[in-house]
């Protein structure tokens, strides 16, 4: 692949996706440039379902630097590098992607994310801690590998088909072993048992929250003080933190996880990472005065 001929006047970027309207990545790459002296032009992609492979090959072929995948093409991105990350090859699933001479290079910055927002934004250790993951699709799988390298005492995967959740634990064994780390797939039958297993954090990574659907999870689960993690934001999240907030757990959304997850995509491509938590302190007051 080479880019030696590009339509695009300045550096361009994008995030593709379908539905990809609602997408504030426009809004945060724009911020993190200009705090860090940055030229660039990030765009948002509305891409065919059936049109993603075509989509991304043109936009290189233009010119772009490099894009970031949402849903419902994150397993397509990785089949398309022609480098993929450690993170990648586990997860079978990429949302950004280089574009460079050689090819396609591919990462997955979501559990990065995930982990950056829950460490230092929320002051929550993960470190010796009982982790309950809730999900196993590409979410939960973009974000186990990161949970495993913070060297928690166990994490349970749940799913409601539990062979799902017993693939993602198989593929992530080994790198279990490695960090001391219990990794299991649980039923979801167990959680709703007389012994229900408690956890120190509860992360939601299952599409309950935009199908209005009831928290997967019993109360039970939880321990005084837990922390409930919606990987959601806004009002798709609200109900999994109302839940969290009645049985006396702390409640955090996504918010941060999407910030943080685009200020490693910012520094993949740029070499230079963005003032983050400035960041997700002005998108939030930004939403919350309804922008």
């Amino acid at each position: 692949m080479t880019l030696e001929n590009s339509d695009f006047a300045i550096d361009t970027y994008c995030v593709m996706g379908n539905p990809v309207a609602h997408s504030r990545s426009p809004w945060i790459h724009a911020r993190f440039a200009e705090l860090t002296g940055q030229t660039l032009h990030y765009e948002r992609a509305l891409v065919a379902l059936d049109g993603f492979a075509a989509h991304v090959t043109d936009f290189a072929a233009r010119g772009g630097k490099g894009c970031n995948v949402t849903v419902p093409f994150k397993l397509q991105a990785a089949g398309l590098a022609t480098h993929a990350s450690d993170r990648v090859r586990r997860a079978g699933a990429a949302n950004t992607l280089v574009f460079c001479d050689d090819g396609i290079h591919a990462d997955n910055t979501d559990g990065l994310g995930l982990v950056a927002d829950i460490v230092r934004n929320a002051g929550v250790a993960i470190a010796g801690r009982d982790v309950l993951l809730l999900g196993a699709g590409g979410a939960a799988a973009g974000a186990l590998g990161s949970l495993i390298e913070q060297q928690p005492r166990r994490i349970a995967v749940a799913n409601r088909t539990h062979t799902k959740a017993q693939a993602l634990v198989a593929q992530h064994a080994d790198l279990a072993s490695l960090h001391k780390t219990e990794l299991l797939a649980l039923e979801q039958q167990a959680l709703e048992s007389e012994n229900t297993p408690t956890f120190d954090i509860i992360i939601n990574a299952t599409a309950s929250s935009l199908a209005g659907a009831q928290v997967p999870a019993p109360a039970g689960v939880l321990r005084p003080g837990s922390l409930a993690y919606d990987m959601m934001y806004g009002p798709a999240a609200q109900p999994f933190l109302d839940w969290a907030r009645l049985h006396g757990a702390q409640a955090r959304d996504g918010l941060g996880m999407l910030v943080e997850q685009a200020a490693e995509s910012f520094a993949l491509w740029r070499g230079v990472r963005p003032p983050s938590q400035q960041v997700l302190a002005e998108l939030r007051a930004l939403i919350q005065a309804g922008a």
